[in-house]
């Protein structure tokens, strides 16, 4: 089906940071299939775990105890400090399952139709919950009538949760993403996540955290949540998670870790033994070595390259971003970029029309770090001197 408008090149194979397309032209790979290959391609260890799992078990169902998922499961809690976790196989499916628990919390809550806040400019996926929470009026367009039970305020505007709040009885959960990717590396307020926070422990909603985008040391934390003293009652997990395999997760704390129970929700291939182990491999993988440190080096390297390449034109709006989540905002539509990247040899992003999304992997190297920045460089001047 006509889904997508793929760009003329096929790739045939990827080492680390490196893609070749058939014809074996090599590509330094900035956008890591949007967020996912965090460790690059072809990681020895990543091969090795899917390797090994695809020669012992694939697949079982959740009709059976599941050892690796569980072992997972303890994983996700030691590094996030939630207590379980609910596997799925995409972002948009973990969103599902969020809001299915911000129903359930509503309903105990005794609300007959309760309601979940979500912000304008964010993105939570395409099924038909998640489409709803979207704040992209072109994700949803065609699509009504539309799932009921949203209420939408502006992102990094507190204020306006709070008039919610006090014009609003019916509301079970805030639904947030702590940076807004597709929005365009929107960074909240430093004091954004921690007000949401307090006023969902204020209002008994759940406060849940979209890290699909954000997660998994994208940051330079395991999760965006952790660079503050927090503690959500629901995490919502998938891209970097299984390096590409298909995995994804919610994950809960406090009462909200209770809610579920057996027939509420399920999944035929979530969690199985093949990705549970590949998404063990990555968490191991970045522990052993000390990864997490590194992205927040190479955002500085990043950050500061750019910023003294091109930060001062005119036409710059900002240069931004937390971790190997970065963002360069021009004052105009600058789409055509990412086949103009292509040809000089660098996989980028454009979203909301006017921002260069770089989500470069977290294997890279001083030398590719400098190469990115370079051909960032004569990109936009050669742009800008053009339109």
């Amino acid at each position: 089906m006509s889904n997508y408008r793929p760009l003329d090149i096929s790739f045939a194979r990827g080492e680390g940071a490196w893609l070749w397309d058939q014809s074996g032209e090599r590509y330094l790979d900035a956008l890591c299939g949007i967020g996912v290959t965090g460790l690059g391609h072809a990681h020895p260890a990543i091969t090795q775990a899917i390797c090994e799992q695809a020669g012992q078990l694939i697949h079982t169902s959740n009709i059976y105890n599941i050892n690796k998922q569980q072992q997972l499961a303890e994983k996700l809690a030691l590094i996030s400090g939630m207590s379980r976790t609910f596997f799925c196989n995409s972002g948009a499916e973990a969103n599902e399952a969020a809001i299915k628990l911000a129903r359930l919390h509503g309903h105990q809550k005794d609300i007959s139709e309760p309601r979940i806040i979500v912000t304008e400019g964010s993105f939570h996926g395409r099924t038909m919950a998640t489409l709803t929470a979207t704040g992209n009026r072109k994700v949803q367009a065609g699509f009504e009538p539309l799932v009921q039970g949203f209420i939408r305020v502006p992102y990094n505007d507190l204020e306006a949760i709070k008039t919610v709040a006090e014009e609003h009885n019916d509301i079970s959960a805030i639904l947030v993403e702590p940076i807004q990717g597709e929005g365009g590396i929107q960074i909240p307020d430093a004091d954004y996540l921690t007000e949401i926070g307090q006023l969902c422990k204020q209002n008994n909603w759940l406060f849940m955290l979209d890290e699909v985008q954000t997660g998994m040391g994208r940051t330079g934390n395991w999760f965006a949540f952790q660079q503050q003293d927090l503690l959500p009652d629901v995490v919502t997990l998938a891209k970097g998670l299984g390096n590409g395999v298909p995995i994804g997760a919610c994950l809960a704390s406090g009462p909200a870790a209770d809610l579920f129970q057996p027939g509420h929700h399920g999944s035929t291939f979530g969690g199985n033994p093949l990705v549970c182990n590949t998404a063990l491999a990555v968490i191991n993988t970045i522990e052993q070595d000390k990864l997490l440190p590194r992205i927040s080096q190479l955002n500085d390297i990043l950050l500061q390259g750019l910023q003294q390449k091109i930060g001062t034109m005119d036409a710059v709006i900002s240069i931004r971003g937390q971790g190997l989540m970065l963002a360069i905002e021009l004052d105009r539509p600058c789409t055509e970029l990412v086949s103009h990247a292509l040809k000089l040899g660098l996989l980028i992003n454009v979203t909301t029309e006017n921002v260069i999304r770089l989500l470069p992997p977290f294997i890279l190297n001083d030398e590719q770090a400098e190469d990115i920045i370079n051909i960032i460089n004569d990109l936009v001047r050669s742009f800008l001197e053009e339109s």
